[in-house]
C-alpha cells in the first residue's frame, strides 16, 4: 500500500510578504527596544510601550508613549536610528543593499518585492534605484548632521553630546521620523532660524519622494544646453508638494494672525507658518506647542496630516499624487470633460479610479477610529481628530493625549500608524489575493448619481 504525502504551499502576493517584512520588522524593533541595555537605569517599560514605540518607529511616526530623552540611553539611542532608517526608506531598500553585499543575485521575486515596496510599476532599473535611494539618503544625513553637530557646539557642553544630538536631529528629520531626544523636541531652538531652516530642508528631501531626488540628480549632471524630460510624477509631486506647503503656512498666518502670533514680529511668524506647514506633511517635529493654536488650524493640520507626503518617500497619509488627482478630477469633471489632463498628458482611468479608492478608504479607516475613540476615550473631539490624523499620515504630532491612551487607544492609533506606513493598497491587497481573469460580464447599466 502506497502512502501518499500531501505537500501543503502558502502563495502570497509580494504586498502580503511585504506587509509580513513589515510585522516582522516590527517584532524585532520592539525586541530591541525591549533589551535592558538601551534604557537608563531605573526606567519603567511595558509591552505596550514598546510595542507602541516599535510601530512608531517602523512608520517613522514619531507619536510616544514615553519620552525619549528620558528613556533611552547613548546605545538606545543608535539602536532607535538605526529603526528609523530602516523604517524610513524601506525593508527593500536595506534588504537589497544586504542582498549585494553578500552576493547574492537579486531575481525575479525580489525584483517583485521591491517594485511593491517602491510603489514602482515597472521592473526596469530597480536595483539600480534601490542603490541611488541608499546613497543619496546616507549623503543627505551625513551633510545633516555634520551642519547640526558642529552648530550644536554652542548649545552643549561636549563635541560628543553635540555631534549625536546631530547625528539622531539628522537622521530623525531626513526619515521625517518626529523623534527627538532634547525631550522638547525643537522647542529649545523657536528662535533659532538655522536649526530650523537645515531641519526643513531635511524633512523635505525626506517626503518630496524618492523618484523626484533622483530626477533632480540626473537634471544635474546635465551639460549646459542639454534638455532634461521630468516625468509626470515628478512634475504632479512637486508642483502639489510646494503648493500645500505654501498654502498650509498662509492659512496658518492669516488664523493665527490676531491669536497666536499677534505679539510676534514678521520673521518669527514666517518661521513658524512655514515650519508648522512643513512638518504637519510628516515631519513630526514642533517649534512650539501645538495645542496652543486655535481649533481652525489645528483642523488645517489635520487635512496636511490626512494627505501626507509623496508616494515612494519616507511619509505616510494618502499622499500628495492622490489628493492632487483627486482635485484635477473634480475640476476637469465641473468643467465637463471626459478625461484628465495635465502638463500636456493624459492620465490613465486606472490611476483615476484608484485615487478616489484611496481617498474613500482613508476616509473610512480615519473616521471610524475618530468614532471608537471618541467612545472609549475621555478626551474632546478635536485632540483625538489630530491624533488620528497624525498617525494615519505617520506624523506624530500630537495635543499631549498620546501617553494618557488607555491599551484599546493606543493599539487603535498603532494600527493606523501602520496603515499609513504601508500604505492604503498594500493594506487592501492583504485580503485580495492575486488578481484573477473574469470569465464572464453582466449587461451594463447606468444608476442614478448624486
Amino acid at each position: 500500500m502506497n502512502s501518499s504525502k500531501k505537500t501543503y504551499q502558502i502563495n502570497l502576493t509580494s504586498v502580503q510578504l511585504i506587509v509580513l517584512f513589515y510585522l516582522g520588522a516590527v517584532m524585532i524593533s520592539t525586541l530591541l527596544l525591549s533589551l535592558p541595555l538601551t534604557h537608563k537605569p531605573g526606567v519603567e517599560w511595558t509591552f505596550i510601550d514598546a510595542f507602541f514605540t516599535g510601530v512608531s518607529a517602523i512608520s517613522v511616526t514619531g507619536l510616544t508613549v514615553v519620552s525619549t530623552a528620558d528613556t533611552f540611553n547613548t546605545f538606545g539611542v543608535f539602536v532607535l536610528a538605526f529603526i528609523l532608517q530602516f523604517g524610513g526608506i524601506g525593508i527593500m531598500t536595506l534588504g537589497t543593499f544586504i542582498w549585494l553585499m553578500l552576493g547574492r543575485k537579486i531575481g525575479l521575486k525580489e525584483r517583485q518585492l521591491i517594485m511593491t515596496d517602491q510603489n514602482r510599476g515597472t521592473f526596469s532599473g530597480l536595483v539600480d534605484l534601490m542603490k541611488q535611494i541608499l546613497t543619496l539618503i546616507l549623503i543627505i544625513e551625513a551633510i545633516g548632521a555634520l551642519l547640526l553637530g558642529t552648530y550644536f557646539l554652542r548649545y552643549f557642553p561636549s563635541w560628543q553630546e553635540a555631534f549625536l544630538q546631530g547625528f539622531f536631529a539628522s537622521v530623525s528629520a531626513t526619515t521625517n521620523a518626529g523623534f527627538d531626544i532634547t525631550g522638547q523636541s525643537l522647542i529649545p531652538f523657536a528662535n533659532d532660524y538655522y536649526v530650523q531652516t537645515i531641519n526643513m530642508v531635511l524633512l523635505t528631501l525626506g517626503a518630496i519622494g524618492f523618484p523626484v531626488l533622483i530626477e533632480i540628480k540626473e537634471f544635474l549632471k546635465k551639460g549646459p544646453g542639454q534638455r532634461y524630460q521630468f516625468s509626470l510624477f515628478t512634475k504632479i509631486t512637486t508642483v502639489t508638494f510646494f503648493s500645500l506647503t505654501v498654502i498650509g503656512a498662509l492659512l496658518i498666518y492669516l488664523l493665527e494672525r490676531r491669536h497666536f502670533f499677534s505679539d510676534m514680529n514678521w520673521h518669527q511668524t514666517l518661521y513658524y507658518s512655514m515650519f508648522q506647514s512643513i512638518t504637519t506633511r510628516n515631519g513630526g517635529l514642533a517649534t512650539m506647542d501645538i495645542s496652543e493654536f486655535s481649533i481652525p488650524t489645528l483642523l488645517v493640520l489635520s487635512i496636511l496630516m490626512f494627505i501626507g507626503a509623496s508616494p515612494s518617500s519616507v511619509g505616510g497619509g494618502i499622499r500628495t499624487t492622490t489628493f492632487a488627482i483627486v482635485l484635477l478630477t473634480i475640476f476637469s469633471f465641473a468643467r465637463g470633460r471626459q478625461t484628465v489632463k495635465v502638463f500636456r498628458r493624459e492620465l490613465d482611468p486606472g490611476d483615476v479610479m484608484k485615487s478616489f479608492v484611496v481617498m474613500s478608504v482613508a476616509m473610512f479607516i480615519c473616521g471610524t477610529a475618530v468614532i471608537t475613540l471618541s467612545i472609549i476615550e475621555p478626551f474632546p473631539l478635536m485632540p483625538i481628530i489630530f491624533e488620528v490624523c497624525s498617525a494615519f499620515g505617520t506624523t506624530g504630532l500630537s495635543m499631549g493625549i498620546t501617553p494618557e491612551l488607555s491599551t484599546a487607544g493606543k493599539l487603535i492609533i498603532i494600527i493606523l500608524m501602520f496603515v499609513g506606513r504601508i500604505g492604503i493598497f498594500s493594506f487592501l491587497f492583504i485580503i485580495r489575493g492575486k488578481l484573477s481573469e473574469e470569465s464572464y460580464h453582466y449587461p451594463k447599466e447606468q444608476v442614478i448619481i448624486g
